[in-house]
């Protein structure tokens, strides 16, 4: 019986996949909310072009390039950047050679973004069929001139409704009346989680972190690409070009 028992084969460990390693990688303790967000941004968009259960030893730069080809090829300096420090991060975490050896950092361009007129915001305040939501964060935008990540990143319970601000890290986010009246509509109720939230309660794949969900609805925190997509395709008609606008250009003159 014991010759036959060392007969046996020893079962073989679980194979790491992907998407096991990326909320492992997620789940650290030493990442900070805004950290989890950015890099799970990244590793997101990975993990739906190349599959949750891809094993992780099978991962290659080759893909890793393509997928960065495909999402973020025409992205500006800034967010490539970004993403590329995000696989590198995973990767010294991970034990993985370099996945973004075939990703070149680019090299940041003058700021060259222009504001949206006067004329055209009018139009973009008066344009029909806009969802809450969008209307109350590009409204927020315009009156804070604060970043679209720090937007993004406001929560329901850092809400000052009577001062018009918000808590943001280490300061403040204000704004003025048209944020004002937008604001408790766009709460119904809710005390705390997000202030922007996705359209839907994520899958078991796309979990999001617990900072990042509203206990109140199931929902995730909006993403900065989903908010730039409905805007550039709703300012389309407003652009000459036919290109639509970004959320940075609702920046005021000056």
């Amino acid at each position: 019986m014991h010759r036959r028992a060392d007969e046996i084969p020893a079962p073989e460990a679980p194979t790491l996949t992907l998407g096991r390693a990326a909320r492992d990688f997620l789940a650290r303790d030493d990442l900070d909310g805004g950290t989890v967000r950015s890099y799970g941004q990244t590793l997101r968009r990975l993990r739906l072009s190349l599959g949750e259960e891809l094993p992780l030893d099978s991962l290659t730069a080759g893909q890793v390039a393509r997928v960065f080809r495909t999402a973020w090829g025409e992205a500006a300096a800034a967010t490539w950047n970004r993403h590329r420090s995000a696989v590198r991060s995973f990767c010294a975490w991970a034990s993985l050679e370099d996945l973004a050896a075939g990703l070149d950092r680019r090299a940041a361009t003058p700021n060259r973004t222009e504001t949206i007129d006067a004329a055209r915001l009018d139009a973009l305040w008066n344009l029909p069929g806009v969802p809450l939501r969008e209307l109350t964060l590009w409204r927020l935008l315009h009156e804070s001139t604060a970043g679209v990540t720090t937007v993004l990143s406001l929560n329901v319970e850092d809400l000052d409704l009577d001062d018009r601000r918000a808590r943001a890290g280490g300061g403040w986010v204000s704004w003025r009346s048209g944020t004002a009246r937008l604001l408790p509509r766009l709460l119904a109720g809710r005390t705390r989680g997000p202030l922007f939230l996705a359209d839907r309660r994520p899958g078991p794949a796309r979990a999001p972190t617990p900072a990042d969900l509203c206990p109140e609805t199931g929902r995730g925190r909006l993403s900065y690409e989903r908010a730039e997509y409905l805007f550039k395709r709703a300012t389309k008609p407003l652009d000459p070009a036919g290109h639509g606008y970004t959320l940075r250009q609702l920046k005021p003159r000056g």
